[in-house]
């Protein structure tokens, strides 16, 4: 079953979770149609490389022109303009920069996994609970509603300054005529009224002034409240999502409309701004005893100013965090020499500001670290923002070429880049810029999210570790000396963590059974997930027990392992994993006999093994488990054909396959047929001969039980012997012959 297959079958609340990202973006109509091609491509590889992505960009273009002919002949007039529009679309944001579309699909498919992920567990983790509060949702509305009304409250009182400018200015005409008469003329009883009526338009003329700036004052204030508590929150509220998406949870959204809010705010500002001039203006033409304007307009402008100041220090945001395009699941660890990309946004988006705003990156500026290492950044580190860019015209540059490198020591040699540079060093990307706007000169400054650097690929698992403790325990954008004391984290939400690793890295999360084994793992008993507290040393420092590596040494082999070598057969479900011998063997004991299931290994990095049951002929139950497949085996022959081919030899000396079903009771063939290689009647037979004349041949796994050992003696023996050769020995030959040959 495909993955959409799958995501369509979900319950209404995961469903409302997948709508919310998919958009103009990457349509999901085209998702629907386009769903086995989608996921049989490599999205993520083509994210970090251009050619790739420009390459599938075509590709996709011409799917669509497929499904364009297919629905034209089936005269489906709705579809084929929504095609003929989706198509145009495409093409035209992404033409120019292939990879943006990559990320895209990518994350959307990674997104999937998670969410289906989630709905496996029968319980919604603390930390995504905390992420989906409806007290944030109704907050958000708030906002949103409270900046729309700032705003036209703004709009109406550019209403009031024009009907104010127009009543001085007739104000000013009827004034100018009576002053322009002669001495004698001004005493008639005509003039005398008039000047009555004058009188009276000055004293509207100073009640409008007062009930302009009035209004001006409350829409000041309006602003400054919604910035001081809301906004602020909202802010605050996206920047640990990103954290917490940062370490594979759910995709953070919000920031298009924190973008609007942040405009809207700005453009409402100016609005003031401009009225405030214009009343300073209309002061110039006419002042009079007790005038509002010299004696309040000073103040709101001051005010006006200070907020716009904190507005825009607010926006300039860090939208994509620092990450390697080759490890994009792992951002925040960066390695020596190695180019990274991180992208920024300033949430006002003003025309006047497109190509006007220059920036800069340095690292660890004006910041001690607990390292006495340096680094500089080496390429292009001063870019000016844009609207080009970016697919939704966001005002946003992107860094892609910079290199973070050490500097040398005072000594004249380097400092400590090697095999064994620290990976609790925290450091700090700055990045600094101008806003020069309407007379206004507001410098901006922000940070990345701390940043692990490693000088070789191998310190990357411990680096990563780092970085999934200090976001899962602080919300604190520039801690550098967390690891100085590290705090400990509450177990619930580290296994929820832990979930995500898997969900977002190798397409399926762990369920409670799977999690309650790690729990076991990492504590050393059955304990309370809600009050238990994981020291970062239990978890990334301190060897398990009897073990040479660290519990996170072990999980990262086991991910690895998955990525590189059984990756299908996980996301099918059909890997228990996280099982322990004692609870494998409950588990076991009342099923058939060749009932096996699949676990990783607990004493071999990066190991997996199957155990199946068996019954012996007075009626006990044995076990028997097969030394741990690793990497290297692995890369020999695939998992699934180990599974098909695999043989036993017993003490009658008759080689057999003793799996039969998998846990529970799940034909072997049924679970993994369409992961096998070849089917064994597709072999060439040894009178269809091979290459050069050769008989084709086949590593099959062959294993030997004597009568007093429950585990093959020889596990995981691979033998050159192909299917087709086996089965015509077992016609011809005794089972001592063959014991023999084998």
């Amino acid at each position: 079953m495909s993955q959409w297959s799958q995501v369509q079958q979900l319950e209404i609340k995961f469903l409302e979770q997948v709508d919310q990202f998919y958009d103009d973006n990457f349509p999901m109509e085209i998702r629907h149609l386009l769903a086995q091609w989608i996921e049989s491509q490599d999205w993520e590889a083509a994210s970090n490389n251009e050619a790739m992505a420009t390459i599938l960009l075509q590709n996709l273009l011409i799917q669509v022109d497929e499904q364009l002919d297919r629905v034209s002949q089936e005269k489906n007039l709705l579809l084929i303009h929504n095609l003929k529009r989706i198509r145009k679309l495409l093409q035209g944001k992404y033409h120019g920069n292939p990879m943006h579309i990559a990320v895209i699909i990518s994350n959307c498919l990674r997104e999937e996994r998670r969410i289906l992920a989630a709905a496996s567990m029968p319980v919604q983790g603390p930390l995504e609970k905390s992420l989906q509060n409806s007290v944030v949702s109704e907050r958000q509305r708030n906002v949103e509603h409270k900046v729309s009304a700032i705003k036209n409250s703004a709009q109406m009182t550019d209403q009031d300054v024009k009907y104010l400018e127009d009543l001085q200015d007739e104000f000013d005409f009827r004034y100018k005529t009576i002053q322009s008469l002669e001495q004698s003329d001004k005493n008639s009883a005509l003039i005398k009224q008039e000047m009555l009526a004058l009188q009276a338009m000055l004293n509207t003329l100073d009640y409008k002034r007062k009930e302009v700036l009035s209004k001006i004052g409350r829409v000041i204030h309006e602003i400054d409240v919604l910035m001081s508590n809301m906004l602020t929150e909202e802010l605050l509220d996206w920047k640990r999502r990103q954290q917490i998406a940062c370490i594979g949870g759910p995709l953070h959204g919000g920031l298009d409309q924190l973008q609007n809010c942040f405009t809207l705010l700005a453009e409402s500002l100016f609005q003031v701004r401009r009225q405030l001039e214009k009343l300073d203006e209309l002061l110039t033409r006419l002042t009079y005893d007790g005038d509002p304007i010299p004696v309040q307009r000073p103040q709101l402008l001051e005010k006006v100013n200070f907020l716009l100041y904190n507005l825009f220090r607010n926006s300039f945001v860090v939208e994509r965090q620092p990450c390697m395009p080759t490890h994009p699941q792992r951002p925040m660890v960066l390695k020596t020499l190695i180019q990274f990309t991180v992208k920024l946004r300033l949430l006002i988006k003003l025309p006047e500001l497109n190509y006007q705003i220059r920036v800069k990156a340095t690292i660890d500026k004006n910041v001690s670290t607990v390292s006495n290492r340096r680094f500089v950044l080496c390429g292009t580190h001063v870019k000016a923002m844009n609207m080009d860019e970016s697919a939704n015209g966001s005002l946003s540059v992107e860094f892609r070429h910079l290199q973070p490198k050490e500097m040398k020591s005072s000594a004249g040699s380097k400092g400590n880049e090697g095999p064994h540079m620290v990976t609790e060093e925290l450091h700090s990307i700055s990045f600094e810029t101008q806003v020069c706007l309407y007379g206004l000169t507001i410098n901006l400054e922000t940070s990345s999210l701390p940043v692990v650097m490693i000088s070789n690929v191998s310190q990357l698992p411990n680096a990563w570790a780092s970085i999934i403790w200090y976001n899962l325990s602080t919300n604190d954008p520039q801690n550098l000396s967390f690891f100085n004391n590290p705090p400990t984290a509450t177990l619930s939400q580290l296994l929820e963590v832990l979930s995500w690793q898997f969900s977002s890295y190798v397409g399926r999360g762990l369920n409670s059974e799977q999690l309650n084994m790690l729990a076991e793992k990492l504590t050393g008993q059955q304990v309370s997930y809600n009050d238990y507290q994981l020291s970062w040393a239990k978890f990334c420092k301190e060897h398990l027990p009897g073990k040479s590596f660290t519990f996170w040494v072990w999980l990262e082999a086991i991910l690895d392992l998955i990525k590189k070598h059984i990756l299908p057969l996980w996301i099918d479900g059909y890997v228990m994993g996280f099982v322990s011998k004692e609870k494998e063997r409950i588990l076991l004991k009342d099923k058939t006999p060749g009932t096996f299931l699949l676990r990783f290994s607990e004493s071999n990095l990066g190991g997996i093994t199957f155990t199946w049951v068996d019954q012996l002929e007075n009626g006990d139950v044995t076990f028997h488990s097969v030394e741990p497949y690793n990497k290297g085996r692995l890369s020999a022959l695939p998992f699934a054909d180990i599974l098909r081919d695999y043989k036993v030899i017993m003490a009658d000396n008759v080689p057999e396959n003793p799996l039969k079903y998998l846990y529970p009771d799940i034909p072997k063939d049924k679970a993994f047929g369409k992961h096998y290689s070849c089917q064994p009647s597709e072999v060439s037979k040894p009178s269809d001969g091979g290459g050069k004349g050769y008989v084709p041949s086949v590593f099959i796994p062959v294993s030997k039980i004597l009568n007093d050992s429950t585990d093959p003696h020889s596990p995981s023996d691979l033998l050159p012997m192909s299917p087709s050769v086996y089965a015509v020995l077992r016609e011809h030959l005794s089972p001592t012959v063959i014991e023999t040959a084998v």
